[in-house]
């Protein structure tokens, strides 16, 4: 009996504290169609971004007008020409860092930086002017440069204009889910090339595959993956490999983001990064803003959206939701400035000085961005439960936290979604433990515990590995092994590590690979090092393929 006694105690646990912010102070409600709120403006150089691009081509021929791929060896890079300011200039990105963190601007400094104008006539599409630099930090000179191209994947499409290499146009080859850039003469190590493009993505107005992400549904616009975005090198190469059918998308470095954004009046825009300008055009918003280093762009858009905000420290956390949904928007502000605390605590600080949350019609329970993080429209409505019973505040707290343990794992400590998805979501899944141990004590806590166990469960805990690539698994196996599994496996080596210990190699995990990537190698020899014992048994036996 003791499990449905407690059961009962942590739901009204849940419940009860979302009458107070997390501050103890009264949560700031604006009932208002709003922007998000001001961000601290400093100047920029006069945007020279036009208000419409070039026009697009309607077929889904090879884009691109040479027949020769073109040299980038010894030109002179040409000069950004949607912004009036230099590739190498950071200090455009510092208004999004809090001070204990902007040192990261004198680091990463073969980061890729993107430069974006984001137009927005109709609900269903945005066209958008896009160049890169790109720098080559391997040790191997590269023959091209890959772009993924998301939309297509994702229940979209996506063409392209003109695409030029170092002001020259460009020889392209298209598939499925890649544009190639090829290259006449390899980019040595440390050599720079910019790539630009013309591109117009169609988004879904029926629910897609992969989790809805990329769709516009109910009045809200979200733009997951909308844009060419760079494909990792790495040790094993370029990594343009498709999409499984189930767990996340990309598998991305660490960039900076420079983007205006022109849409209607009455939208309000959230997405990646801060705003740093804001203007007026013929009946448009234009909006400027910085993001990085992130390793992703991500943009909602809806006339619906109100917003909720108050601060955890020096970060303001935004929630968004439709009017007759606030009430839930207030819950999940402070859930996430509870999971803040716990986690800056825990983990060293959160870089960001905004944190948005969004509400979209998202098939997923929550989907994680850099600095911002989708939870799904169904779970919103405080007075009801969800499919499974379970209280809509159980599953929004519970998801929040979970979404907000990604900032640290996936954002700040990067790794192969794709191929090892463990190291993100079996860690966000053991940190959101961790959030109800420092929220509620441990005791309230061990039903979230529980429900791990019931994940794995599903498959009558089957022995599969951890670490499997995510299109080794099927659906089911997806979930109850890395979600469930999982976690439970990190408690299991913090067990055999000493809580104490393994608590603090997980610290030093998040700073030694802060804004880089992780894997599940370098994640085994690091807990080693700080307990001087061998985990090569736990590890051959839960997460390594056999």
């Amino acid at each position: 009996m003791r499990k449905k006694r407690s059961l009962l105690f942590f739901l009204l646990l849940l419940i009860l504290p979302a009458c107070q912010a997390f501050d103890n102070t009264p949560v700031a409600v604006s009932t208002r169609q709003s922007s998000a709120p001001a961000a601290t403006q400093i100047p920029l150089a006069t945007v020279t971004a036009p208000d419409t691009v070039e026009p697009l081509p309607t077929s889904d021929a090879d884009p691109g007008s040479s027949p020769t791929a073109v040299s980038a060896e010894s030109a002179v890079l040409p000069a950004p020409s949607i912004f009036e300011t230099t590739w190498d200039n950071r200090e455009l990105f510092r208004a999004g860092l809090i001070p204990e963190q902007q040192d990261v601007l004198d680091a990463l400094p073969g980061a890729s930086v993107y430069h974006m104008v984001l137009n927005f006539d109709e609900p269903t599409a945005v066209t958008g002017q896009m160049e890169v630099r790109y720098t080559n930090q391997e040790t191997i000179p590269l023959d091209s440069i890959y772009f993924h191209i998301f939309p297509d994947q994702l229940g979209g499409h996506i063409t392209f204009g003109d695409v030029t290499l170092n002001g020259q146009a460009a020889e392209t080859k298209r598939d499925a889910t890649t544009l190639q850039v090829l290259l006449e003469t390899p980019i040595e190590p440390g050599q720079q090339a910019i790539v630009q493009m013309g591109f117009k993505t169609a988004v879904p107005s029926e629910v897609s595959t992969l989790y809805n992400i990329l769709g516009y549904n109910e009045g809200i616009l979200a733009l997951a993956h909308f844009y060419p975005m760079i494909a990792t090198y790495d040790d094993h190469g370029w990594h343009i490999e498709s999409s499984p059918d189930h767990g996340d998308e990309t598998y991305a470095d660490m960039s900076f983001f420079l983007v205006q954004v022109n849409a209607p009046e009455k939208q309000t825009v959230v997405t990646s990064g801060v705003e740093i300008e804001r203007g007026e055009t013929a009946g448009k918003q234009n909006i400027t803003i910085a993001a990085g280093p992130v390793r992703d762009f991500y943009l909602v858009m809806s006339e619906r959206f109100n917003v909720v905000s108050d601060h955890a420290g020096p970060v303001q956390i935004n929630s968004y939701a439709p009017r007759e949904l606030l009430d839930g928007a207030g819950f999940a502000l402070q859930s996430a400035g509870h999971a803040l605390q716990s986690y800056n605590e825990r983990f060293g600080p959160y870089p960001y000085r905004e944190l948005d949350i969004v509400s979209t019609p998202t098939q997923a329970l929550g989907v994680e961005y850099p600095g911002i993080f989708a939870n799904a429209l169904r779970i919103y409505d405080l007075d009801q439960a969800a499919a499974s019973g379970l209280p809509n505040a159980v599953l929004l707290e519970s998801v929040t936290a979970h979404e907000v343990a990604h900032q640290w794992f996936y954002n700040l400590v990067g790794n192969d979604q794709l191929n090892e998805p463990w190291l993100d979501e079996a860690l966000a899944q053991y940190v959101t433990w961790m959030y109800y141990v420092d929220r509620y004590g441990e005791e309230a806590a061990q039903p979230f515990y529980d429900s791990l166990e019931g994940r794995w469960a599903r498959n009558e805990f089957a022995d599969i590995p951890i670490g499997l690539p995510a299109e080794d698994y099927d659906a089911a196996d997806y979930g109850a092994i890395v979600y469930g599994r999982g976690p439970i496996f990190l408690n299991q080596l913090a067990q055999e590590m000493g809580q104490e210990t393994f608590d603090a190699f997980l610290r030093d995990y998040s700073e030694v690979f802060r804004w880089q990537i992780a894997t599940s190698e370098e994640f085994q020899a690091l807990a080693e090092e700080h307990c001087n014992c061998d985990l090569s048994t736990p590890f051959a036996e839960s997460v390594y393929a056999r």
